[in-house]
């Protein structure tokens, strides 16, 4: 499913400590990696992408080229790789030790604190005030601030893909997972308070895929068999939409990602199409009837007399758009963006980035297509981690400064804010 995809390449030859001259080919061009892992950040401004050498963050501010800010070289084998927002805070977790998370500031090279767990992490999730971990059984909740383990969620549902969503507002700070391993329900849970709050019937099947809006007030949910998008209002779980992806197979969904406005939705999967979905209530239409809305009102009426999966058919929506793919059968994940103040559709294969400027979404314009390792590396920090050691308990100041979780611009220069220290902990 992972396709191998050539290793970055700068200006001039970067030696690491440690590194090996068979990373290099006879003729000078560097070998092939794998790349392990890829996500977007919290608004959609970066590219997080992990493989055998360490993880490379990529600016999205620019719609015809990608810029690597920083290449991390502190650990191998990086198979998750979550930024904070647009600050300079990493989170990495490395195959060589897939039961510990380190978290990383990458603007000055140090290690904060690294925190390890009973089993192998599966997926990490944060916003501003709330960071999760996601085992096969369990999900910790820790206070991002001070990486304060507030609540341990044992025992959950088996969920061995590490599926789970956080909302990024954390003023609506819900974190949702699968409840069940059974059938489609998602649970529902309050990561603010520490309370759950509801379970979803989403889907007859398992789940695949969910995702929060940016305010965290609708919750959008794929099934395995991926025929079925719904989306969900939170924190009472009400369906608001419900939106046919197709009919003719089933597909694996690999992402869903909401609009900054929530006016619309996008779905990736693995086969060659990206379907953009538009959130909106449909009127009654005020003008003379025509054919077709004849014809819908009929059918309409004939559905409350055909069995419920026939009448659920006639009363989901269609795709607003799609975009289509050059390969089909790997995994893409897609995100919905504003870059140069023009929405765009982003999605990301194995080894390449492209998007699309909305004119429209039916008439998208190509606009980049860029192989992710030929970007050049405008920054590159090659130091080793060094910082202070300090007992568990003890703490200093802060452990996180505070301007890193403000909502305006962050202050990456400001040589006034606490030293970040080591801290090791297991839960």
């Amino acid at each position: 499913m992972i396709e191998p995809i050539p290793e970055v390449r700068t200006g001039e030859k970067v030696r690491r400590s440690g590194s090996s001259p068979e990373r290099e080919r006879s003729d000078g061009s560097p070998k092939l990696q794998r790349l392990l892992c890829a996500s977007f950040n919290q608004d959609t401004t970066s590219l997080a992408v992990g493989g055998k050498n360490g993880y490379r963050l990529f600016s999205l501010s620019c719609v015809d080229r990608l810029d690597c800010i920083h290449q991390g070289v502190e650990s191998p084998d990086v198979y998750i790789a979550e930024r904070l927002f647009s600050s300079s805070l990493m989170v990495v977790v490395s195959k060589s030790t897939p039961f510990r998370m380190n978290i990383y500031h990458f603007k000055k090279g140090t290690e904060i604190c690294n925190y390890s767990y009973s089993n192998n992490i599966l997926a990490v999730k944060l916003n501003r005030q709330r960071l999760v971990v996601c085992l096969e059984e369990a999900l910790y909740i820790h206070n991002i601030k001070d990486m304060k383990l507030l609540k341990s969620l044992l025992n959950t549902p088996p969920n061995p893909k590490g599926l789970c969503a956080l909302s990024v507002n954390h003023s609506n700070s819900y974190l949702a997972y699968p409840g069940s391993f059974t059938a489609g329900e998602i649970t529902l849970y309050d990561a603010m308070n520490l309370d759950m709050v509801t379970v979803i019937s989403a889907h007859a099947s398992h789940v695949a895929a969910i995702a929060f809006n940016a305010s965290g007030t609708c919750l959008a949910s794929a099934s395995e068999k991926g025929t079925v998008i719904r989306v969900f209002s939170v924190p009472d779980g009400v369906k608001l939409f419900e939106f046919r992806r197709g009919m003719k197979r089933y597909v694996s969904i690999s992402s869903l990602s909401f609009s900054a406005d929530a006016q619309f939705l996008c779905a990736s999967s693995n086969t060659e199409t990206v379907h953009i979905f538009k959130l909106e209530r449909h009127s009654p239409s005020k003008d003379s009837p025509s054919w077709s809305a004849y014809m819908g009102k009929m059918f309409s009426a004939a559905s409350t007399y055909l069995p419920s999966q026939v009448s659920d058919m006639m009363h989901q929506d269609r795709a607003f758009a799609t975009a289509r793919l050059s390969v089909a059968g790997i995994r893409n994940v897609a995100a919905l963006s504003t870059i140069q103040k023009a929405p765009c559709l982003l999605w990301r294969s194995t080894d390449c980035l492209t998007a699309m400027m909305k004119q429209n979404w039916r008439q998208a314009v190509h606009l980049m297509q860029q192989p992710l390792p030929q970007a050049q590396i405008q920054t590159l920090s090659s130091s080793s981690l060094t910082g202070y050691s300090e007992d568990v308990g003890e703490k200093r100041g802060e452990l996180i400064p505070e301007h890193e979780f403000a909502d305006g611009p962050v202050r990456l220069d400001d040589e006034q804010e606490f030293p970040p220290w080591i801290s090791e902990a297991s839960v």
